[in-house]
């Protein structure tokens, strides 16, 4: 069966019509200022995501992760796109629509990122250090597989973790035949573990849609929780300590400094490299991300999380 055509997020234009599927990223009932209520929304395809707004106080808000049918228009509130919807409905079983075309997906099928993750893991030399990386990928579970790695900005896409450690291996492995003074197989360990926690840190359901954080990772974050899960599993192999420690210094450090999450700096090459190629992974995907809607020989809107705009360059192909 086709999928219906339907209109982009990212191409529509003040007073287009909208009639097809999106992806409910948030959704909730509020009361303006007159005391009518209405329906405020986030709603999102691969292009992007969208504010909108129903003025039917009587329509009940969608769940975070389903997917509607909606027909509205594309209108401009302060100068940004907004989207009024006129009536929606859930999709249903037998509705015509491409789910890759609704939300971002990792550019690899997961199997493919997860062989290579494995792979790599089973090729450490040292075997209590593979054994211990072993062990925490098989407590990970299948929820590996589609979780994302955050819910917004860097690799917020289904299997968005898998697609951010794969790469980050990748990265290590080049950098490791520049600096052969590096030790290979415990920057692999690092990069590994160093987001494994995010899997408890974050609340996403199988399409990849984090709809909260949790309770731990509200009060603690991934990083505390990665070193804690590291330390049980340690104890329950008997691993050396001298190498539960470097681990737990990698996961605690990557974010290098207190405002980011780190109470400590990295204090050994290999912590400092996880950290570098952390950073340049996560900053290549959103600069990529912010570029790909944007025209050639403009800027981008200024991106928060980077603290400044980007150029796209003329003649760029993507």
């Amino acid at each position: 069966m086709q999928s219906q055509v339907q209109p982009s997020l990212g191409g529509m234009i003040k007073g287009q019509m909208f009639e097809g599927f999106l992806l409910v990223k948030a959704a909730e009932q509020r009361t303006s200022s007159n005391g009518s209520k209405y329906l405020d929304m986030t709603l999102g395809d691969v292009s992007g995501e969208v504010n909108a707004k129903m003025w039917d106080g009587t329509a009940a808000a969608p769940g975070v992760g389903k997917v509607i049918r909606l027909r509205g228009m594309m209108l401009e509130y302060n100068g940004k796109p907004q989207l009024r919807v006129d009536k929606f409905r859930l999709a249903l079983e037998n509705d015509r629509f491409d789910m890759s075309m609704l939300m971002p997906c990792a550019p690899e099928p997961p199997q493919n990122m997860m062989d290579y993750i494995l792979n790599r893991a089973d090729a450490i030399v040292d075997k209590e250090l593979k054994a211990l990386v072993l062990l925490r990928l098989e407590q990970a579970g299948d929820k590996i597989y589609y979780y994302p790695a955050a819910q917004k900005l860097h690799h917020a896409e289904r299997s968005g973790l898998l697609h951010h450690t794969s790469t980050m291996l990748r990265t290590a492995q080049a950098l490791c035949e520049i600096y052969p003074q590096l030790d290979g197989d415990l920057l692999a360990a690092g990069v590994i573990l160093h987001d494994l926690c995010k899997l408890e840190e974050l609340s996403a359901d199988e399409m990849g849609v984090v709809s909260e954080y949790t309770v731990e990772g509200q009060l603690l974050g991934h990083l505390v929780q990665g070193v804690s899960a590291l330390g049980r599993a340690a104890e329950k192999l008997g691993t050396r300590k001298e190498l539960v420690l470097m681990l737990q210094h990698m996961i605690l450090s990557h974010h290098d400094l207190p405002e980011y999450g780190s109470p400590r700096r990295p204090m050994f090459p290999e912590a400092e490299v996880l950290h570098i190629i952390d950073l340049l992974d996560a900053r290549m995907f959103e600069m990529d991300y912010a570029l790909k809607n944007t025209a050639p020989g403009g800027f981008t809107e200024r991106i928060w999380s980077l603290e400044r705009k980007l150029y796209k360059r003329e003649g760029a192909e993507k």
